[in-house]
């Protein structure tokens, strides 16, 4: 059984903010989060925020342990794929770090909480967005940890599609010739990327061996099993050894039946009759 944690509260279908609940099972509520501001805001990059739904579920609700944004020695947490800042946003939110009213500034006018995630943004240390970066600022925390002397984890958040640039392998080169164990990368297999499939752009199809020869701990699981996810990650050694990847198979799109698997969902907005339909879609699934 998953401990859980109860967010300060839950964004429900209705305008406002609802009772308290606990996180584990949640998946759906973080969901109408993510296409009510994406479509307010009349903004692209929905596919790929709920495709990662159930990984942010697991990590901010069960697994990183930070009291506060604000605590130096919390874990921290590296949003590589920077497209999909509005999945993180709704994490944020129901962990209790940025309200309501933050939340429904998205991509609004002033605002600090734009497409890509930025430095202020509380919990968010790196802004990222160039993609291929991320895995280089968690190796980078990860080894400030070591040297402080400091239990904190890293976490890092990549796209399968990041897995095309070569900064991506150099980080994942110095991690492993460093040994360090306390960093944790979790890639979101959901085998596509803004102009393709990604077995069509540029194919990694043993991705697995490939993390495996640059030396390190590699696990699989299903992207949407948050139990499953918590106990893979429970179960590595953060102390010694070697930095750990999680190959979180992901259903692009997850739970809007039209934009499941489809590249045009990588940017286009929502129409009042999309938003209709992907909210009755999305409220039926637990």
């Amino acid at each position: 059984m998953l401990n859980t944690v109860s967010p300060q509260a839950v964004y429900t279908s209705g305008n406002n903010v609802a009772s308290v609940k606990s996180w584990f099972g949640s998946a759906r509520t973080m969901r109408e989060a993510i296409l009510k501001e994406s479509f307010r805001a009349h903004v692209g990059h929905i596919g790929s925020a709920l495709c990662v739904v159930e990984i942010l579920e697991a990590l901010y609700a069960h697994i990183i342990q930070a009291d506060s944004p604000n605590n130096p020695e919390r874990d921290r947490f590296v949003l590589s794929k920077g497209h999909a800042a509005l999945a993180l946003y709704t994490a944020l939110y129901f962990k209790g770090w940025i309200s309501a009213e933050q939340l429904s500034t998205f991509c609004g006018n002033g605002t600090i909480f734009g497409v890509h995630p930025e430095p202020g943004t509380p919990g968010v240390d790196f802004g990222t967005g160039s993609l291929g970066q991320g895995l280089s600022f968690a190796t980078g925390a990860a080894l400030a940890a070591r040297w402080q002397k400091s239990k904190r984890r890293v976490f890092a958040l990549l796209s399968d599609a990041e897995c095309n640039e070569g900064s991506t392998w150099e980080a994942a080169m110095f991690a492993a010739h460093h040994k360090l164990a306390n960093l944790c990368a979790i890639l979101d297999l959901n085998k596509q990327q803004a102009f393709g499939y990604t077995k069509d752009v540029i194919n990694l199809p043993r991705i697995r061996e490939i993390w495996q020869s640059f030396g390190w701990d590699v696990h699989e699981v299903d992207g949407h099993d948050v139990e499953q996810i918590v106990n893979i990650i429970a179960g590595c050694n953060f102390s010694n050894g070697r930095p750990h990847v999680i190959l979180a198979h992901t259903v692009f799109g997850k739970g809007v039946s039209f934009m499941e698997g489809q590249i045009k969902w990588h940017y286009s907005p929502l129409s009042e009759q999309e938003f209709s339909q992907a909210m009755t879609e999305v409220s039926k699934k637990e």
